[in-house]
């Protein structure tokens, strides 16, 4: 199965392409992971573009897409999950969605990532890999965990703790949506892992227009 991976949820926009099967896993053919920050929509199609050309695929070759759902901000989700999305429906491919911590790191870990305000997105693996807690958002001095942090370094102070630099892979998104290509028909609908509310709401009052 040939398998184009994508991931908008963190600052770092990853496109690859894999080949996998329920007996191999992935064998990754080509990935860019390209710093986008707010860039998602100016730069994933370029992306997808070039990983297909460096892994010498077509489109028309693609057998899945995976994306990643984040926890991540509402735009650089939305990009990708619309994104995946078009291109599933347009080629009558499955599509298959997971949570992008789970891509980040493997074995016994907590994943934390930049969810800006001063906050993190988190998440605890057990040996396995398995996610025993999280996807969660908090303040790094109020999360009260102790164990192998992977994710952005730049927390590790607020952590009071070492982080190991790691970021989304396309060998793990697709570990981690290894059951749900296994069986297409197990896949869930694909539901952004926003965690907050968008900055922007609509008013919650109409207020009078004053005449002079």
């Amino acid at each position: 199965m040939l398998v184009l991976a994508l991931d908008t949820a963190t600052p770092t926009l990853v496109a690859g392409v894999a080949r996998w099967s329920a007996q191999a896993g992935a064998e990754v053919l080509a990935e860019r992971a390209v710093p986008s920050g707010n860039r998602h929509a100016e730069l994933l199609t370029p992306a997808i573009h070039g990983v297909l050309a460096d892994a010498a695929v077509a489109m028309g070759d693609l057998d899945a897409v995976v994306t990643g759902l984040g926890p991540g901000p509402f735009t650089g989700l939305r990009v990708g999950v619309v994104t995946a999305v078009a291109l599933a429906d347009a080629r009558r491919l499955p599509v298959v969605g997971v949570c992008s911590l789970d891509a980040i790191g493997s074995g016994e870990r907590i994943v934390v990532t930049d969810a800006r305000r001063k906050e993190i997105y988190w998440a605890a693996y057990d040996a396995a890999g398995a996610r025993t807690d999280g996807p969660g958002v908090v303040r790094p001095e109020e999360l009260g965990r102790r164990g192998r942090f992977v994710g952005d370094p730049a927390f590790a102070a607020r952590l009071n703790a070492d982080v190991t630099p790691a970021e989304v892979r396309t060998e793990e998104l697709l570990r981690a949506a290894g059951p749900q290509l296994a069986d297409p028909s197990s896949a869930g609908p694909l539901v952004p892992l926003y965690l907050r509310r968008p900055d922007a709401t609509p008013p919650t009052a109409i207020k009078a227009v004053s005449q002079a």
